[in-house]
């Protein structure tokens, strides 16, 4: 699954889901349902996300 590499990299760079959420500006609820696959992911958050680890949102999005 896709956001797998999401969660892997989350916690490969020590991070919690309340720092990543803060750093996007969305709750830490908001930021599990992504995570998660309980809710969509907007283009703009996708970028915020990647922006948080310095990678691009199609390395951790996109299944390739």
């Amino acid at each position: 699954m896709v956001l797998d590499k999401l969660k892997k990299i989350r916690i490969k760079e020590g991070l919690t889901y309340q720092q990543v959420a803060d750093e996007v500006g969305i709750s830490k609820e908001y930021y599990w349902m992504i995570e998660n696959g309980k809710r969509r992911l907007t283009y703009e958050h996708a970028v915020k996300i990647a922006k948080v680890f310095n990678s691009n949102p199609d390395y951790i999005f996109l299944d390739s």
